[in-house]
């Protein structure tokens, strides 16, 4: 087990790639805190998991709660191994000259600002433990997208946040690192297809993207977390890891 007794503080871990995730640790032997905003559909997965896993309901944007959250996990399990930054939203799908001021608040303290927050109350407990933090990114974040400027623009912060996190921690042991995935089907991600002027021609559309043939699940995402977060990757830090199929290698016939 690559996890095995490992703690993990995972955000956004209720559904779509968090859920896969969540999955994934618990296979390998982890012990998960998992923090959403939905606390039925935490229990879901954590039933869906088994074990003796914390359910935490809270506002990862909100200051007090992700503070609150974060005690009680170092409380119940004396410790955290590992933080996965994996909350996230992609709304709106706008242009940015039409995207509101609530709407670009919305995406930089839940896709940005978690991650501030975690860090700051989490960072004795991952120096004690010498751990590891993920950043869930995306391929947006090195070649932009159209109709989501903002959401593009906290994923490109959440590239050189990462690696400036790295440095700032390598001296404590505490490597950093993100995934970036490129499609993936998960809920958000049908929602957004339903978003789209070309609606019904999205699932094809996001086939072809990637060279290897199709647009997969968030169980591919999951099992690079898995690698990132165990000794396997003791060596690593500060990687961008896409998780892409190749959709960032350029044009293809």
């Amino acid at each position: 087990m690559l996890l095995k007794n490992k703690v993990i503080f995972l955000t956004g871990g209720s559904m779509g790639i968090g859920a896969e995730c969540a999955k994934a640790y618990a296979k390998e032997g982890a012990l998960l805190a998992i923090a959403a905003l939905d606390q039925q559909e935490i229990e879901n997965t954590i039933q869906e998991i088994e074990g003796a896993h914390l359910s935490l309901p809270c506002d990862l944007a909100d200051e007090a709660a992700t503070k609150n959250a974060l005690e009680k996990a170092i409380a119940h399990f004396g410790r955290i191994d590992a933080i996965h930054n994996n909350a996230g939203i992609a709304f709106p799908s706008k242009t940015l000259h039409k995207t509101t001021t609530e709407e670009w608040d919305k995406l930089m303290n839940v896709n940005l600002k978690s991650v501030y927050l975690t860090t700051k109350y989490a960072f004795e407990a991952l120096k004690a433990s010498k751990g590891t933090i993920l950043n869930t990114s995306s391929l947006v974040a090195e070649i932009g997208q159209e109709l989501h400027a903002a959401y593009s623009a906290t994923k490109g912060a959440m590239n050189t946040l990462t690696k400036s996190m790295a440095l700032d921690y390598a001296k404590y042991g505490i490597r950093v690192n993100a995934v970036a995935p490129a499609g993936v089907w998960t809920p958000m991600l049908r929602d957004w297809a339903k978003e789209q002027p070309n609606s019904s021609a999205i699932e094809d559309y996001l086939d072809k993207i990637h060279p290897l043939g199709y647009c997969p699940g968030g169980d591919v995402v999951a099992d690079a977390c898995v690698f990132l977060l165990s000794e396997k990757a003791r060596f690593i830090t500060g990687c961008i890891l896409p998780i892409s199929g190749g959709a960032e290698l350029g044009y293809k016939l």
